[in-house]
């Protein structure tokens, strides 16, 4: 059982990425890979990771603005 529920949060959390970065790269009017690594390098990624549960019970735009706001923190450009 409990490693059903493991499995079933990794799956929640893959899916959540593979989400919010083509949305990120979208509302922000990057390519995928930018985006990327405009959130690897400012930060975004690790934040990602760490608060994804958070970030994905709030809506899609609020979730980008969050992460963008994040990298912004950390020297990303407006």
């Amino acid at each position: 059982m409990e490693a059903q529920k493991s499995t079933k949060k990794i799956s929640d959390k893959i899916s959540f990425i593979a989400f919010i970065i083509p949305f990120f790269a979208e509302t922000y009017k990057m390519n995928m890979q930018n985006a990327f690594f405009y959130l690897k390098k400012y930060g975004g990624w690790d934040y990602l990771n760490r608060h994804w549960w958070a970030l994905h019970t709030d809506s899609a735009e609020y979730a980008a603005k969050d992460l963008y706001e994040y990298c912004y923190e950390n020297g990303g450009l407006r």
